[in-house]
């Protein structure tokens, strides 16, 4: 797992943060429970490569895995769209810890602590060289061992060189 200490991250404070890594946090009145960080990705004209979103989430919080227990839990879901020549392919989630929360009769799946998901991406041969960014939406629901919060879609913008 390579060293993202100084990653950026999408709820910090959007003037303390690149454009390249900004997201679209809730106000910044409590900690978010979830923030959802990226790394830059290098990729070579008609390659391809993949994109780090990493989940840092609070302690005494946790997300549904993907898939989730039941259809009626909120899966952790990446979604991005092709755009400026890049093409996104299926992301891949960490497996689940299974956890018997106090709401539940049954052990859910869920993700703690840091969760890293990994989105493919290819370059078009014609894809123009140089700085883009790439846009994709995270989707979660933070719950602690007793509730949930409203799911929340964070936008990331994830650096991409191309050669």
């Amino acid at each position: 797992q390579p060293d993202t200490a100084n990653a950026p991250t999408a709820a910090a404070s959007p003037a303390a943060t690149p454009a390249a890594a900004q997201a679209t946090p809730a106000p910044a009145t409590q900690p978010q429970p979830v923030n959802v960080n990226v790394e830059e990705v290098q990729l070579a004209a008609g390659g391809a490569g993949e994109a780090v979103v990493r989940l840092d989430i609070a302690e005494g919080f946790h997300v549904n895995a993907n898939p989730a227990s039941d259809k009626f839990y909120v899966a952790t879901e990446v979604q991005a769209e092709p755009q400026e020549g890049i093409t996104p392919g299926k992301p891949a989630y960490p497996p689940a810890l299974t956890r018997k929360l106090g709401f539940s009769e049954k052990p859910l799946a869920v993700y703690e602590g840091r969760a890293i998901i990994k989105l493919p991406l290819h370059a078009d041969k014609t894809a123009a060289k140089g700085r883009h960014i790439f846009r994709a939406r995270v989707r979660v629901q933070p719950c602690n061992d007793q509730e949930c919060l409203p799911p929340r879609t964070v936008e990331a913008s994830i650096p991409v060189t191309i050669s």
